[in-house]
């Protein structure tokens, strides 16, 4: 029965799977030897590979397991951005080879992940049933029921801040004060045009993408209604693109594409202010602005409560590795590797029992002035009270909503052209 089911996920994702390789970026060009991992022989361990992208903090998970087993070792590939693993995976899922024994899959893509789930192996077991919050697990449901991802994590949002240029623009400095000035999306901006005068050449907020992407999560339907109907031109969706293009006109934004160079130098020259701040963002916020001294984060988010990202582990039915995949996969998806995982990089648990767990409301984090990051997170958790519905094409309809973002930004269209063209864009997707 096994083997049947494989035979029939290869061939499904031979078909409509190869039509999202011709939509999806290009950046990962050929096969570059990092796939499956190596199945043991003459004693030697099963190599179980795995494919990240941002930051998972399993790093130290990787070493803790290796060093305590002779029979299979875990070896990860790792990129920076879902874009990259994006493309690779759609790929090597159409060429029927070439992929990691496990794959990491962002949270937006598992509805169309779900529509080729049977390329990928039923995780269904009793061992881990109600180990996630139930959204997080039932979002990694086929329409038969199998669960095809292990939830790694969620991504409650605060306010992270730069209390040093905070004081620059005479603004207070204390989170709790902090978190009074951005009870709505309209404080929010208001207290930027406030902070750009007193401190011009230092914008408000990171990325117009990153705002763009933190107001959508707030959105019970963004992109699409409930019956998978691709509805974008509504009032909003608009709300979020006429707030988002306002702050380029204003100066608040940066003007740079999240995850590239140029945003990730202006963690070193004061660049900007503020940013939405998921979990998972604190640890790419230390290791971008090493040696800046500043950063805090308030318990508070625009609006009430939104959730950014969280994302899961699949196990493609073309590896080799199935059965230790699933071993590993489940070990790193466990309550006690999710409290180490936020403990490292700020990643926070999806697990129920981690949640409640004393590691995780006494956390603190010294490098945002010692600020009770795990209390925050779970309060920023617990206002979350909308979940954008996310059909097969979200994660296709949002590349192209950051593409029209991005096009203001640059300044080649006007806000108007851009819309436009994003509504031709959206068209087009069919």
């Amino acid at each position: 029965m096994q083997q049947k089911y494989r035979r029939r996920g290869r061939h499904i994702a031979l078909g409509t799977i190869a039509v999202l390789v011709a939509t999806t970026v290009t950046a990962c060009g050929g096969d570059d030897g990092d796939g499956g991992g190596g199945s043991g022989g003459d004693g030697e361990p099963v190599t179980v590979s795995v494919a990240t992208f941002n930051e998972f903090g399993y790093e130290g998970l990787i070493e803790e397991w290796n060093a305590d087993h002779d029979d299979i070792k875990i070896k990860q590939v790792k990129v920076g951005t879902w874009d990259d693993a994006k493309a690779n995976l759609y790929t090597k899922l159409a060429a029927g080879s070439g992929l990691s024994d496990i794959e990491a899959i962002e949270g937006d893509a598992m509805p169309a992940i779900l529509a080729e789930s049977g390329a990928f192996e039923d995780l269904t077991d009793d061992a881990v049933a109600g180990r996630w919050l139930p959204f997080v697990e039932e979002r990694a449901k086929n329409a038969d029921g199998q669960l095809i991802g292990y939830g790694t994590d969620v991504g409650p949002e605060g306010i992270c801040y730069r209390a040093d240029l905070f004081k620059k623009a005479g603004l207070p400095t204390d989170r709790e004060e902090v978190a009074g000035l951005m009870g709505t999306w309209d404080d929010y901006f208001a207290t930027g045009e406030d902070f750009i005068k007193k401190v011009p050449g230092t914008a408000w907020y990171d990325s117009s993408g990153g705002l763009a992407q933190a107001m959508l999560n707030q959105v019970e339907n963004p992109f699409e209604t409930d019956d998978n109907t691709i509805a974008v031109d509504n009032p909003e969706l608009k709300a979020v693109w006429q707030a988002v293009t306002d702050g380029v006109d204003k100066g608040l934004s940066t003007k740079l594409s999240q995850w590239g160079d140029d945003w990730t130098a202006s963690f070193q020259n004061d660049g900007f202010a503020t940013m939405a701040c998921p979990g998972w963002m604190l640890g790419v916020i230390e290791g971008n602005a090493e040696g800046v001294e500043g950063w805090d984060i308030a318990n508070v988010f625009p609006g009430g409560g939104g959730n950014w990202g969280g994302s899961y582990l699949t196990i493609p039915s073309q590896g080799e590795n199935i059965e230790e995949a699933k071993e590993v996969a489940e070990w790193l998806t466990a309550p006690e590797q999710q409290i180490k995982a936020f403990a490292d990089k700020g990643v926070f648990p999806s697990q129920v029992e981690a949640l409640d767990s004393e590691e995780i409301t006494s956390a603190t984090n010294e490098f945002f002035n010692n600020a009770p990051t795990g209390e925050i997170l779970a309060d920023r958790a617990n206002a979350v009270t909308v979940q954008p519905y996310k059909g097969p094409k979200y994660s296709d309809i949002l590349q192209a909503f950051q593409a029209a973002v991005l096009r203001v930004d640059d300044g080649s269209q006007s806000a108007d052209e851009s819309w436009e063209q994003f509504l031709t864009d959206v068209e087009a997707l069919g």
